[in-house]
């Protein structure tokens, strides 16, 4: 399936593909991707700045505003504590509800003691704004320091957090009579020893909690949320989005930010479990990298109509000289005859042009000298068969030399002369290139006959092999340059070599001898250079052969690996891989 995709492509590619286009889509692409490149990379920084630094305005104005409410929470809590039964005014309330059997003028002057107190505390906290005290069990209030609206329920109010015995509530429309500003309020039992229901009920300045809601510093329509300590909305600016009395979305899962109904929203936990949220429309928290983006875009088009232009230049200037020079290599194809050059007015092009008659010319003297040399190649040809010796003459000139040791009693001739006639019988008298296993080692013992005879010094050769390995197909002087290895390189008297041939997966073979061994860089040079070899006198056939063999023969599913230790000996490993048995020509 791939390769037809492949073809088609390619087919695609020579068909429909025209130089023109080519020339339009390379420009283009070439132009474009590294406008591209550059105008993403700077989307994703300047998106990121705006991001980072729209969202540390937020949480910055966040922060502030916690700051600021948990103060004046606090506040509210300091004030409770000087009107509740532990401060001054809370026990001279006490001492005033229980005094009803007292006398009028009493009573009047415990009322206008309380009275003064409470306008000293809230001269002093200038924050503090509505003071009164509520008697829950009948609804009713007294020491008010401002007129109380009708309907007057403080429990009714949204709750924000309730924790130390006090209620806070907001923000609010105030229960000032006469101001209608959000507010936050405290609620504090009193806790008089003979009254159960009284409480002191405190609201912020009224202008207090305004300058906070709006102390916005980010520049953007922000909005802002309140959430009591289980994540109810509690105040909402945007109660159709984000409606009072319900379950701020997201607000299970614990995250500080979030998008919700077209807004993105960022929370900020206080110290005493309540939450403050900051509302943003998206089209707002978007807006300047939306206007940036639109701003790229047109440059986008820009650049693309001025690339499109150029590659229309670029086509102008080199496929129309390109259509003349085609029609021109017509021509000169046709025939063999000069013909006349067409003028491009593109210097390179006409020095092209000029160069192409230049070829002409060059190729058909390069056909007459081609020509010319395999007359030649053929002569020499004809002329080495006449100096080849025929292997056929070689090998019964041995076998007459080997009858006359033999009449003359000089077995050590004969036995050299046969090893000799034996080993180039089996080196020219095979067709092709394919052996058995069995072939090599019976042409590596008269290898090792003849070398035995050389040498002035023995050394012992042992050679186990399973039998049924002996008809396995192997290529040609595979064994024979693996054994004189061990022989060229360090063996002396005492000397040893074994060869194991064993039959697994594959055909393993392995070499071991106690010599000197080799350096790293002499088996480097082993397997990887002919002149190493080519020096050493022996049949001329290296393990640069071997490798090269087996690589062409089997590719990577052969593999040749030497380990040698200095002053101890060599091992080689063999691993060549199974084929068929092939039918044996001599």
């Amino acid at each position: 399936m791939f390769i037809s995709m492949r073809r088609t492509f390619k087919a695609f590619l020579y068909d429909y593909l025209t130089l023109k286009k080519r020339i339009i889509i390379i420009f283009l692409l070439s132009s474009l991707i590294p406008f591209i490149s550059i105008g993403l990379i700077s989307y994703y920084t300047i998106y990121s700045i705006l991001t980072n630094k729209i969202q540390s305005g937020i949480q910055s104005n966040l922060n502030q505003v916690e700051l600021s409410l948990e103060n004046t929470i606090s506040n509210l809590n300091h004030v409770s504590q000087q009107l509740a039964f532990e401060g001054s005014v809370g026990k001279k309330l006490d001492e005033f509800l229980t005094s009803a059997d007292r006398k009028p003028f009493e009573r009047y002057k415990m009322i206008s003691n309380l009275k003064e107190e409470l306008s000293l505390i809230t001269f002093t906290n200038p924050s503090i704004g509505l003071t009164l005290y509520y008697f829950q069990d009948d609804h009713s209030y007294d020491l008010e320091n401002l007129g109380v609206k009708d309907n007057f329920f403080p429990e009714k109010s949204p709750l924000l957090a309730k924790y130390s015995g006090i209620s806070y509530y907001g923000p609010h429309m105030s229960n000032n009579r006469f101001e209608n500003q959000y507010v936050l309020s405290a609620l504090r039992k009193v806790d008089l020893p003979n009254r159960n229901d009284v409480y002191v009920y405190i609201e912020t300045g009224l202008h207090l909690t305004q300058s906070i809601l709006s102390n916005d510093q980010t520049g953007g329509n922000n909005s802002h949320i309140f959430l009591d300590n289980d994540g109810r909305i509690a105040y909402s600016e945007l109660p159709d989005a984000f409606a009072i009395d319900t379950t701020f979305p997201g607000i299970e899962e614990g995250k500080p930010f979030g998008t919700h109904n077209g807004y993105k929203w960022f929370r900020k936990v206080s110290s005493q479990g309540w939450s403050i949220v900051s509302v943003i429309p998206k089209a707002d928290y978007n807006k300047e990298m939306n206007r940036w983006f639109v701003q790229i875009l047109l440059f986008s088009i820009v650049f693309l109509v001025m690339s499109l232009f150029m590659a229309w230049l670029l086509w102008k200037m080199v496929y129309r000289p390109l259509s003349g020079f085609n029609k021109e290599i017509k021509l000169m194809a046709q025939n063999g005859i000069q013909t006349g050059i067409a003028r491009t007015r593109i210097p390179e092009f006409d020095f092209l042009l000029d160069q192409f008659r230049q070829m002409k010319v060059q190729i058909w003297d390069l056909f007459a000298e081609v020509e010319q040399k395999e007359r030649r190649r053929a002569d020499l040809e004809v002329e080495k068969l006449l100096y080849q010796i025929n292997p056929h003459f070689l090998m019964n000139t041995l076998d007459t030399v080997h009858w006359l040791a033999v009449m003359n009693g000089q077995n050590e001739i004969d036995r050299l002369v046969s090893s000799l006639n034996k080993l180039l019988h089996y080196n020219l008298g095979k067709l092709g290139q394919s052996s058995t296993i069995q072939e090599e080692l019976e042409a590596l013992k008269q290898y090792l006959i003849l070398q035995q005879i050389r040498y002035d010094f023995q050394f012992d050769v042992q050679i186990h092999m399973d039998e049924e390995v002996l008809k396995m197909p192997i290529p040609r002087f595979i064994l024979q340059p693996l054994v004189e290895n061990s022989l060229y390189h360090g063996l002396s008297d005492e000397g040893f070599i074994r060869v194991d041939v064993k039959l697994t997966q594959m055909i393993n073979i392995s070499i071991h001898d106690n010599g000197s061994g080799m350096s790293e860089e002499t088996i480097e040079k082993l397997l990887n250079s002919s002149e190493v070899e080519n020096n050493k006198v022996g049949m001329g056939i290296g393990m640069n052969y071997v490798k090269r063999m087996i690589e062409s023969q089997y590719g990577e599913r052969a593999e040749l690996k030497i380990n040698s230790v200095l002053g101890k000996g060599t091992s080689i490993f063999l691993s060549l891989p199974l084929l068929e048995v092939e039918p044996n020509h001599d």
